[in-house]
């Protein structure tokens, strides 16, 4: 049978895929021949003619969906990214009911960026009866889509049919921070880190939740973390947990203000992580020096608002901890705009007109190369498309992902008339509140040197986008954003065509789901404790002060 076959001779495709290739073999004679002569010339690393035999199947079975799944990723290891969508979306037409080829599918169409086809999926699938396992996976994609009260809900579903696993009770625990109910949240980590004491994650995700005092900490158990797992022979999970344990030791005792203790634990931690995510200083250099280089594309000129009724994209960029979270909020507690949260949408769009398969930085940096022969416009369309859904009948919808700073000049020339907003932060303070930023998204974060190089680029790609025109993006200093928020929220909301609202001031009352890791922070009233915080660290930083310099 063919899907028998397939799981014996192509085991990572069947696991990349989690495919059952259980569909009925049709009783058909070429199809079965045709399926037999697929398996044997993948078997013999000849992948252009699988995808010819595999064509001449669908021809035949248009609804063999692990067949068209089989094409699709032949296709895209050929270098036929683009090409790649095509049987996937054909597949549509013939939804089996099939819980993990569905689930299959729906993974195939978000790694292509066929975010509306991918959501129709789950949606039949959410049709369907359901085992544990595939609500933990259907919970999974919707979180990657941002769409938290539906994760949020299958994760709960998932537990109450018997998931056990620790991430799926720390993903429940996080979704319900970031959907408001902070108590539930803390009380579903209590009971993670009772159950498995040693899960640095769910210990690190319960520690910012509130800020540590004297009469109230959790040293003792981190501290008894730490020694149990030096002691242990864990491997490199052993070593990522005490990382995540050295980051919640520092929390603590930087609340307790006991800050000569606090900072050996930050830098233990950073050194870990940075053993697992090393930073490629040169790779990024050779991108902005790029991005700088790239001429700029004909149509990039700033538009008024679109008369077509259609919503206005809006994109927060900046460096992350600049305070993009604070200004989202406040922009998207305005009656006529919703948060979009951090959506890839615009690069994974920009990846598909070039036909280049997503590998970030390297990737990225191929195709700003080549940056002439892109269709920006038909990367703005695909945005649309596969975006708008989430405007939900606003005038606006923001996209806050802080590294959208480097499609600024594409996102001005494929979509002329979104409004683009840049935070603007002191460098001492976003470069310290990076460096204690616990998480894995972001390479450069672990190493002062690093950050400080990833400032710079940073700083030249704001300067380049400020020589091309003053209408490029609009600036937001993080400082007068929190001195002065309703002059800053005035020119922010003029900018994008509205009018202040005194809900924009009061971001503590936007109830909208919010993903950060300082949830608790950006549910509090606008203030500015913020500034100047590294000077508590103002020596150990001194390094970090002069190669800013």
């Amino acid at each position: 049978m063919f899907s028998e076959a397939f799981r014996d001779l192509l085991p990572r495709q069947v696991a990349k895929y989690a495919l059952v290739m259980s569909a009925p073999l049709p009783s058909a004679e070429l199809p079965r021949r045709l399926r037999e002569q697929a398996i044997e010339l993948i078997r013999a690393n000849r992948p252009q003619a699988a995808c010819e035999v595999l064509e001449n199947l669908l021809r035949l079975q248009p609804q063999d969906v692990p067949a068209s799944m089989e094409l699709a990723s032949l296709m895209a290891s050929q270098g036929r990214f683009r090409d790649s969508g095509t049987p996937l979306l054909k597949a549509m037409q013939y939804l089996p009911r099939h819980g993990p080829i569905l689930l299959a599918l729906s993974a195939e169409l978000v790694a292509r960026g066929e975010v509306v086809a991918a959501r129709e999926c789950l949606d039949f699938l959410a049709q369907l009866p359901a085992q544990t396992d595939a609500l933990v996976q259907q919970a999974r994609l919707r979180y990657g889509l941002g769409e938290f009260v539906a994760a949020r809900d299958l994760f709960h579903r998932a537990l109450k049919a018997g998931a056990d696993a620790p991430d799926v009770h720390l993903m429940h625990a996080v979704l319900l921070e970031f959907t408001g109910n902070t108590d539930a949240a803390e009380a579903s980590l209590e009971a993670c880190i009772a159950r498995w004491p040693t899960y640095g994650d769910a210990a690190v995700a319960l520690i910012r939740m509130r800020r540590q005092v004297p009469q109230n900490n959790r040293l003792d158990y981190v501290e008894e973390q730490l020694h149990t797992l030096s002691s242990s022979n864990g491997g490199a999970s052993a070593r990522l947990n005490t990382a995540a344990f050295e980051y919640v030791r520092f929390k603590i005792l930087d609340d307790l203000g006991r800050y000569e203790e606090a900072w050996p634990s930050l830098v233990r931690s950073n050194q870990i992580m940075r053993e697992f995510y090393p930073y490629d200083a040169a790779a990024e250099q050779d991108l902005t020096q790029a991005l700088v280089d790239m001429p700029l594309h004909q149509n990039a000129s700033y538009r008024a608002p679109s008369e077509t009724g259609l919503p206005i994209p809006v994109f927060i960029v900046g460096l992350p901890r600049s305070g993009t979270t604070l200004l989202d909020r406040m922009l998207s507690a305005h009656s006529k705009v919703i948060s979009a949260g951090e959506l890839y949408d615009f690069e994974m769009q920009l990846h598909w007109v070039a036909n280049q398969r997503p590998a970030g930085v390297k990737s990225l940096r191929s195709i700003v190369g080549r940056i002439t022969h892109a269709d920006l416009e038909e990367v703005g369309r695909r945005y649309l498309e596969h975006t708008r859904w989430r405007a939900d009948g606003r005038v606006c919808y923001v996209n806050k992902l802080p590294a959208n700073i480097r499609m600024v000049a594409c996102i001005r020339s494929a979509l002329p008339q979104a409004r683009i907003l840049n935070m603007v932060r002191e460098p001492m303070d976003v470069c310290f509140s990076n460096y204690k930023l616990f998480g894995n998204t972001s390479t450069y974060i672990h190493d002062l040197s690093s950050i400080a190089d990833y400032h710079r680029q940073h700083l030249r790609l704001c300067a380049r986008w400020r020589e091309l025109g003053s209408d490029m993006m609009l600036d937001v200093p993080y400082a007068e954003l929190v001195r002065d928020p309703r002059a800053t929220m005035q020119r922010v909301l003029a900018y994008c065509g509205l009018d202040l609202e005194e809900a924009c001031l009061h971001p503590e009352g936007n109830t909208s789901p919010v993903a950060t890791p300082s949830t608790s922070q950006v549910r509090e009233p606008i203030h500015s404790r913020s500034i100047g915080q590294w000077r508590t660290y103002a020596s150990q930083l001194e390094p970090l002060r002069a190669a800013l310099a």
